[in-house]
């Protein structure tokens, strides 16, 4: 805009932040706390990320960071930014909800994320099965890790996660709440034919072999390094890491390893029958479950994709959607 003299006018502190990209890419820093994990989850370079950083802390005229070592720690005034921006975006996303409440159920967008490592299918269904039922809802699904649901809940990017629980790497559980899917078992997967006949199996009797996992920071390598604590047994010794249980089966069976995945997704195979696996003793158990801010609820099509979704099931629940799945799956291999 420019003034009765036709000259612009200088842009305020106030706008010179909000007007950059550098408060969201503030954000993402502060979580991972490491340039270079920052970097690639925001899909810039490096030295993108510094400048960015760097124009901020010229616009407050302090330096928000500092090194020690090798690690990145907030300053004083970093710690007041982060305080403050948070603030800021609970307002901006407290006055988008109450807008999105005033709309229709039957128009508008849903943003879901699913944490990348859960089977996904039964969702994929109810989708379609949503979508003709509500032709002008739009559902966007988003593959995340956990680090990125929580970011993208926090920034109002994603309505709904949908992810495991509990997740003790979430200190402040006030803004949100959850609902139940499911709650799966962890299982045992192996090719030992020592074990076959075994339907329960202690931890401290997989030490002969090494395991395929879940790369470290994800959900259920967190689950299984925590189950060995408790059980005050030496952590195995890992061969691999993948970040798709599809991965991780595919190289089990091509080795002598051992994994534990979640029941849902050896339901999910059409070779379940052939898949050899065990409890955990004492079984290990977790929820599989929606996630989002409290005020989500309120917002008429949030509010009716969970109760159909809650419908679907009433009909038919989660694991024997998983058993039409497969039965779909050998019925069209059947035909082939």
């Amino acid at each position: 805009m420019q003034n009765n003299r036709g000259v612009r006018p200088k842009k305020t502190q106030q706008e010179n932040i909000f007007a950059s990209k550098s408060l969201s890419y503030f954000l993402q820093l502060t979580q991972t706390m490491n340039y270079t994990q920052a970097a690639q989850i925001l899909g810039i370079t490096q030295p993108a990320l510094t400048q960015q950083i760097k124009k901020l802390e010229r616009i407050v005229g302090a330096p928000l960071f500092y090194s020690v070592g090798k690690r990145l720690r907030l300053s004083e005034a970093g710690y007041t930014m982060l305080q403050t921006t948070n603030q800021v975006y609970s307002l901006l996303n407290k006055a988008a909800d109450e807008i999105q409440q005033t709309t229709s159920e039957n128009h508008g967008e849903i943003h879901l994320g699913i944490l990348s490592s859960i089977e996904s299918q039964v969702f994929e269904d109810f989708i379609v099965d949503y979508y003709r039922d509500n032709p002008d809802i739009q559902v966007s699904v988003h593959m995340l890790t956990r680090r990125e649901i929580w970011a993208a809940l926090e920034s109002n990017k994603i309505d709904l996660a949908i992810m495991y629980l509990p997740d003790g790497s979430i200190k402040n559980w006030k803004p949100y709440d959850s609902k139940t899917i499911v709650t799966e078992d962890l299982l045992l997967i192996h090719n030992n034919e020592k074990l076959a006949s075994k339907n329960k199996v202690k931890l401290s009797r997989l030490d002969d072999r090494k395991w395929v996992t879940y790369p470290v920071g994800f959900y259920l390598n967190d689950v299984i390094t925590d189950a060995y604590k408790r059980e005050l047994v030496a952590s195995p010794d890992v061969a691999a890491r993948f970040t798709q249980p599809g991965q991780i089966y595919r190289f089990l069976k091509e080795t002598d390893t051992y994994t534990a995945l979640p029941k849902s997704y050896i339901m999910s195979r059409y070779d379940r029958d052939e898949i050899m696996t065990a409890n955990f003793e004492p079984k290990i158990k977790f929820d599989l479950s929606f996630v989002y801010r409290t005020e989500k609820q309120d917002i008429p099509r949030i509010d009716k994709f969970l109760t159909e979704f809650n419908n679907y099931l009433g009909d038919r629940d989660y694991f024997e959607r998983l058993d039409d799945i497969v039965a779909k799956k050998i019925k069209n291999s059947d035909k082939n």
